[in-house]
This record gives C-alpha cells, structure tokens and sequence, in this order.
C-alpha cells in the first residue's frame, strides 16, 4: 500500500512540477520591462556638500541625464536589457530576469540647499558619484 502512495506522491510532485515551469514560461514569454525603474542609491551629508552614488551598472555614460535645482536632483536614463548577442550565445529561452532595464528615474530631496552650477559627476565602475556642493549662507 504504501508503494502505491509514493508513486502517486511521485506523480502529484512531476505534475505539480510541469505546472510551474509552464506558469513561469508564460510569465517570463510576456515579460516587459516597468515603464520606469529606480536606480538603488547611497547619499550622504558631508561637511561642505553632499556626495550622492547611484548604481548603474551597465548605463552608458551618455545614457545618463542629470538635472540639479536648489533642493533637488533629478536622474533619468536608460539601460538596455543585458544578455548575450553573440551568434554562439544567443539566448533560447530566459531562465531569470531579475535586472533592471528600459528608462529609469530616480529624484532625491534635498536637506539643504546646493549649488548647481557647481556640481561635478564621475562614472566609474558602474557607479555614479555625484557631488553637490552646499551653498553658503551668509
């Protein structure tokens, strides 16, 4: 009795099985990226400024749109969908897609007020860095 009870758990599970895969095939065939995503961000207060880095792994440097007001900045861009385009390499069918792509954007309030004109920016290492100079008051 019991072999007949495994052989029925057996089959439950192998169908239960099919079941999801076929679920997550869907899922993924009619996958489309958000309309826009937001780019995980560290920020923090320094004495004469604030420093500001973005992850953007993968977005061309030209990709990227920076927009600074008093209280405000503004990051907008684009990344493309990463996955392999060489012949050999081309993908048959999505196992996992779980980064970001598509148009992105992401506005951080400001504690202070910051000097626009005087705000610098570096991509490195798929980083952003952006410096935002206090103003001074006096």
């Amino acid at each position: 009795m019991d072999d007949i009870h495994n052989i029925r758990l057996k089959r439950l599970q192998g169908q239960l099985g099919d079941l999801v895969y076929h679920m997550t095939k869907v899922q993924f065939t009619q996958f489309s990226p958000p309309k826009a995503w937001s780019p995980a961000l560290n920020a923090y207060r320094c004495d004469n400024c604030i420093v500001v880095c973005v992850d953007l792994a993968g977005v061309d440097k030209a990709a990227i749109g920076l927009q600074v007001e008093s209280q405000r900045l503004l990051l907008r861009g684009r990344r493309e969908a990463p996955e392999p385009k060489e012949s050999p390499n081309k993908p048959v069918e999505i196992l996992a897609m779980e980064i970001d792509y598509g148009s992105f954007e992401r506005e951080v309030r400001l504690p202070v007020e910051v000097e626009p004109e005087r705000v610098t920016a570096e991509h490195q290492n798929g980083l952003l860095w952006i410096y935002l100079p206090v103003r001074a008051h006096g």
